[in-house]
């Protein structure tokens, strides 16, 4: 009722001054304008999530493709440094910062972690550091009896893409390799290396998850 009296206002003032109060008949479709904007937003905050995913995937993407030293030679660059066994190895970004180095964890004889940087454009260790573990039972349960290193691992996965992460799973009943491997169009997928016969499967937890991200 009360937008009828404005309209009905407006309109006489229009007839006496000439169409000079024209932008006060507008209220109402301004105020429609800003209920549909707001309606709108969530669209838009969607679109703006799809964006940062494609975002960090060419982030991603251009971290395999800047480095010239693979997993299997930033592995055996940190046991030259540090000898043990090495149980993980993962491009990854260095602390807070944008710097992209290979980190290799190494478990030393005396049951001492170490975690040593690589650098992925010449191979050569940045620097290394001594880590608190609370697995190294497990670690040890879980290689015991295993013929496939890191580094084995690592070269097996190297046949389905650039290898960007290699580790130990030693947790449930079928402990292996893990493998992480990226396409040059992006696309990555997780495999897993038997501990003894180095063979290179699919891993069906990690397909089962894509499956279900497409649903």
């Amino acid at each position: 009722m009360k937008r009828n009296i404005v309209i009905a206002a407006v309109t006489a003032a229009a007839l006496i001054g000439g169409g000079t109060a024209t932008a006060l008949a507008t209220t109402g479709d301004d105020q429609a304008s800003a209920r549909q904007a707001a309606n709108t937003k969530p669209a838009d905050d969607g679109n703006r999530d799809d964006q940062d995913d494609r975002d960090d995937r060419d982030d991603d993407a251009a971290q395999v493709s800047s480095s010239d030293v693979t997993a299997p030679e930033a592995i055996a660059s940190a046991l030259k440094h540090t000898s043990g066994t090495v149980v993980s190895a993962e491009l990854d970004d260095e602390d807070d910062s944008d710097k992209v180095v290979w980190k290799v964890d190494v478990l030393s004889g005396d049951n001492t972690w170490h975690s040593v940087s690589v650098d992925p454009s010449n191979g050569k260790v940045l620097g290394a550091q001594t880590d608190d573990e609370d697995d190294t039972a497990q670690v040890r349960a879980a290689l015991k009896g295993s013929s496939v290193t890191a580094e084995e691992a690592a070269k097996a996965a190297a046949g389905k893409g650039v290898v960007t992460s290699v580790g130990l799973d030693e947790d449930g009943k079928d402990k292996s390799w893990e493998a992480e491997t990226r396409t040059s169009g992006g696309a990555e997928q997780d495999w897993k290396i038997d501990l003894t016969s180095g063979k290179v499967t699919a891993d069906r937890d990690d397909q089962n998850d894509q499956d279900d991200d497409q649903d």
